[in-house]
């Protein structure tokens, strides 16, 4: 450096040093207001830029994860996401990767053997815990469940399940049901179509035995369709109502019954199967009721067969006195007429009193007898053929005045010697048309008049019930009955729910005797033995009622019989009859529900269970009964494994229907299935039901709606997958959280979570399971899937440090979420959620149980809830929907302004407290707040929130006017309806006297707001109408 150059800058010095201080002290202190109002605005600028980047990263990311998620997959190896396979009965073995979609059939496989094998469903006799016990309603052995099967097992395993793991010894025990008259007919229909043999060609012995191969063959079905269920029973101790020890207390019942004198054989009227050829019980005969002449196919016979009608002829009378005219539904039963009845006041007859009528066939005199209680002299003739033998009416009056009991059918329904011998062999049917043209020859028909009826018809077999005096087996069930009712009324036994405790009083207090004895050749031979002596007149079986020895076997009959008849030859002959398989069942929960109770409380000395839930029956979707000659009887493994239109045909013309059932059977299906059915699954078949039973009288099953729910599984499926990749491969759940420090959004789906929990065992508790499944429902679709999940996803756009404390109770809230959510879904879809669950990390040191069916059910946690923030989400959330309703139909990706009014400092803070959520949820590029004094932009489609919020989003000439005036009169209209209905309610007479007084502030309440949202709606409209 030379000398010249060091000395100009000594010379800079100094003159800088001249300067005045004062100057300095100004310039310094403008240096920095100028400093400092840069640094402002810089702060306003980058505070601006991060909003705009938060709201246009998604769009960047989703393209940034667009082109990872393209190279991922080019890097994917197919079978890291195919599940191993897993020997049966150890724990499945999943894929390192979840399958990108659900799939039922991938997910249901091996996790029941594991459950099953593990011992997950066996109750402990030796537990102290709480017991809680379901018995099985025995399903038949004929076969197939169908779809109600699966309704009650869905309900019946969800009880199970949740008690199990909230703490309760519980145990669901299984058996089967020997279904006597049900598989005798499957059987005895097998037997025709492939050998043209018939029961009596083969005999009893043999005959048994195809029945016993049948349930060989058949009973294993329904075991592994209730495991296809997901039904958790106890296999240990199931159980068949023919087996060693339930025969054996179905034989100590009978005789213990007898003994009581609750069981005794008498001649009395019953149902009677021509088809079956065996009394049957009036829960198995459906009832026609016809409004006119209707001709019906009736099993037997080629032509259909006339009824609906009442057909009149007369009676000639004794002694000259002319003739009597009546009348009858059923002609042919006038072969056993034995007395005619009229009013003992009908003027028209008194001279008839005590007189004959005669027969026109057999020459039979026919009393005129007087009866006040079955005549009714306004009815037609005022004149009454009675055929004690086969109506239930004439066989009371028969008792009444000890008139003739004769039958006219055989076993097989034609007319038998006692009919005369014109009559005699003929069906029954074809004598009733013979009976009119007889009566025709001899000028005594009168007439053919259509007539209201109502028609018994046996629920097996279709055919046309008769009634017929048969000696029968009945059990006394006043006694019993009176026990039923008096345990429902003491609430020992509580109805669920509970409007169907009127049928239970109805069918008690009206229940008859109840006939026991079945003339079939499978079930529980009745333990009675006739004495026959050697020096009888009649050796016909049963001809005498007091001959008859029960006892628990042969050899007791045997002492009994020889005590009895000391010193005479006797011969002992076991009934051929077989018991009612109700009277089986009943005595199932011991070692068809009323009579459960009645004979659990005769047998065992109390009531045989607390509680009685009631479940609708299912209908197809048209609302009709299923009934396999309709073609429209489902079975739920058709609806889990899926089935073409073709699969379901040939499964049609598998079972035991006519060519014409199979006719009508096949139109059906295809109506109801043209594109067959698709895969569902067991878990969406098991909450669609469930879903259902709010329905309380009849179920019209629609498959359209078990399929959305197989849907929703997919879902849950994609919540778990973008879970998984959030939590990432590292990730340990807490053993704690502190919900205090945790971002508002964490906090409300907890404070939810918290009340979808509380709603949902409230629910289960009172037997609500419709209620249950809605409130799970709601919280994975609604709030955690279309809220909480969305949320969360601009924490996870980047790594920044700003926003890992947010990420890191992101993560938290969602395994908390997770893990709560399936365990509460887990009794209704049991399936899915153990494999999902088994998916979730675990917390370190963690006592987790192996499976989630033995894990512990979720319990309301009140720390979680938090009433204002829910409050403030409700808003926030209905303003995203207005918003989002607001879009025009064409707008796809295209994000615009939004506008909110707040009309008040505690909306505004909330909106502003929510602001970025609103614009992210929304898909909206920003949110402007604005206030009562602010002017709101042009070109705005608006909707009101509440009274104190509006939106408004700006459509830039793509607004159109008229369709926004149709939006607010629409709303309007709406609001006009609730506010006249509340002004009518608060005016009524009465109110101001009667309603509390809280009820009329809250009323007053909402009556203001209605009128505040009306006043804003008529400011939009207004600022419409002036754009």
């Amino acid at each position: 450096m030379d000398k010249q150059s060091d000395g100009q800058g000594v010379e800079r010095v100094a003159e800088e040093k001249q300067l005045d201080e004062k100057e300095l002290e100004r310039k310094l202190k403008k240096d920095q207001k100028a400093k400092e109002k840069e640094e402002k605005k810089l702060k306003a600028k980058q505070k601006e830029a991060a909003r705009l980047q938060a709201q246009a990263t998604s769009d960047g990311t989703k393209k940034t994860e667009k082109k990872l998620r393209k190279k991922a997959v080019e890097d994917e190896n197919p079978e890291d996401f195919i599940d191993p396979d897993t020997p049966n009965g150890q724990k499945k073995l999943l894929a390192p990767q979840m399958a990108k979609q659900y799939s039922p059939s991938a997910v249901e496989r091996s996790w029941y053997a594991w459950w099953e094998s593990s011992g997950y469903f066996g109750a402990d006799s030796a537990s102290t815990k709480p017991p809680f016990v379901i018995v099985l309603p025995p399903p038949n052995v004929t076969g197939a469940l169908h779809i109600g099967h699966a309704l009650t097992v869905a309900i019946e395993d969800a009880m199970i399940r949740w008690r199990r793991m909230s703490g309760y010894n519980a145990l669901w025990v299984p058996g089967v049901d020997h279904a006597g008259i049900a598989t005798q007919v499957v059987v005895e229909k097998k037997l025709m179509r492939e050998r043209k043999l018939t029961r009596h060609d083969i005999g009893r012995e043999k005959f048994v035995s195809e029945v016993l191969k049948w349930k060989d063959q058949y009973g294993g079905t329904i075991l592994n369709q209730l495991r296809r269920l997901g039904a958790s029973l106890d296999w240990s101790r199931e159980a068949f109502t023919m087996d060693e020890q339930r025969s054996k207390a179905v034989t100590e019942a009978f005789v213990r019954l007898h003994k009581e004198g609750l069981i005794y054989r008498d001649y009395r009227l019953v149902n009677w199967d021509c088809t079956l050829r065996t009394a049957i019980s009036d829960i198995e005969v459906d009832h026609i009721d016809l409004k006119e002449e209707t001709m019906l196919k009736v099993p037997g016979y080629a032509n259909p067969v006339q009824f609906g009608v009442l057909i009149s002829f007369a009676y000639p009378l004794e002694e000259g006195l002319g003739e009597i005219v009546v009348a009858t539904t059923r002609i042919e039963t006038m072969l056993g007429d034995t007395a005619i009845a009229v009013h003992p006041e009908d003027e028209r007859y008194k001279h008839l009193h005590g007189r004959y009528a005669v027969h026109p066939f057999n020459g039979r005199r026919l009393k005129i007898i007087c009866d006040a209680e079955l005549v009714d002299p306004t009815f037609g003739t005022g004149a009454v053929k009675i055929t004690p033998a086969h109506d239930p009416n004439d066989f009371e009056v028969g008792k009444r005045h000890n008139l003739e009991f004769i039958n006219i059918f055989t076993d097989d329904g034609k007319i038998n010697s006692n009919g005369g011998a014109k009559f005699d062999g003929m069906p029954r049917f074809t004598a009733r048309v013979a009976v009119i043209e007889a009566l025709k020859e001899k000028g005594l028909y009168k007439d053919t008049k259509k007539n209201e009826m109502s028609l018994g018809v046996c629920s097996r077999t279709n055919d046309v019930v008769e009634p017929m005096i048969k000696p029968q087996w009945f059990v006394n069930c006043n006694h019993m009955a009176k026990a039923g009712l008096d345990a429902v009324r003491s609430k020992k036994i509580e109805i669920i729910p509970q409007q169907y405790e009127q049928d239970w009083y109805r069918w008690l207090e009206n229940i008859r005797d109840w006939c026991v004895s079945r003339q079939l050749w499978w079930g529980h031979r009745v333990p009675a033995w006739y004495v026959t002596l050697e020096d009888d007149l009649d050796k016909n079986l049963g001809s005498a009622n007091d001959r008859w020895i029960v006892a628990r076997n042969e050899s007791d009959a045997n002492l009994e019989a020889q005590k009895k008849y000391a010193g005479k030859k006797l011969r002992l002959d076991q009934d051929p009859d077989v018991l009612d398989t109700w009277f089986s069942s009943g005595l199932f929960p011991l070692t068809v529900l009323a009579r459960m109770v009645m004979m659990g409380m005769q047998l065992g000395g109390d009531v045989p269970f607390q509680k009685v839930y009631l479940h609708p029956m299912i209908r197809d979707a048209h609302g009709r009964k299923m009934s396999k000659s309709l073609g429209n009887v489902v079975d739920p493994l058709e609806v889990i494994n899926g089935m073409s239109l073709d699969g379901l045909l040939k499964r049609l013309e598998e079972g035991n229907l006519d060519p014409n059932e199979l006719n009508i059977a096949r139109d059906g299906k295809k109506k109801d299935f043209p594109d067959g059915i698709a895969e569902c699954g067991t878990d969406a078949l098991r909450f669609a039901l469930i879903s259902y039973t709010s329905q309380s009288d009849r179920i019209n099953l629609d498959i359209k709606r078990v399929v959305g729910y197989r849907q929703w599984c997919n879902k849950l499926w994609n919540a778990i997958r973008f879970a998984m990749g959030k939590l990432g491969d590292h990730y340990i759940p807490p053993a704690t959280v502190d919900v205090s420090l945790m971002p508002p959004i964490c906090k409300w789906i907890l404070s939810v979570l918290s009340k979808a929990v509380g709603k949902t065992v409230s629910s289960l508790e009172a037997y609500k399971l419709s209620d249950a499944t809605s409130a799970i429902y709601s919280w994975w679709q609604y709030q955690l899937c279309d809220v909480f999940i969305e949320a969360i996803k601009p924490y996870f756009f980047n790594d920044s440090q700003e926003l890992e404390s947010a990420r890191a109770a992101s993560r938290d809230t969602l395994w908390i979420c997770l893990d709560t959510g399936l365990r509460l879904l887990h009794p209704f879809m049991p399936f899915v959620t153990e494999e999902l669950w088994q998916r979730l990390p675990q917390p370190k040191d963690s006592c987790r149980k192996g499976s989630i069916m033995i894990s512990q059910y979720p319990s309301l946690v009140e720390e979680w809830s938090n009433g204002r923030l829910e409050n403030e989400m409700d808003i926030v959330l209905d303003a995203v929907n207005k918003i989002r309703s607001l879009k025009p139909p064409t707008d796809s990706n295209e994000r615009r302004p939004a506008f909110a009014l707040c009309r008040g400092q505690e909306i505004a803070a909330t909106i502003q407290c929510y602001q970025s959520l609103i614009v992210y949820l929304s898909s909206i590029s920003h949110l402007k707040i604005l206030t009562e004094n602010d002017e709101t932009p042009a070109d705005c489609a608006t909707a009101v929130v509440n009274k104190d919020l509006s939106v408004y989003l700006q459509l830039q000439g793509a607004l159109n006017a008229d369709a926004e005036r149709e939006k607010l009169k629409k709303k309007k209209d709406e609001i006009q309806k609730l506010q006249n209905a509340l002004a009518q309610k608060m005016d009524a007479s009465g109110y101001r006297e009667k309603a509390p007084q809280s009820v009329q502030e809250e009323d007053m309440r909402k009556l203001t707001a209605l009128l505040e949202q009306l006043e804003v709606i008529s400011e939009a409209e207004k600022k419409l109408d002036a754009n």
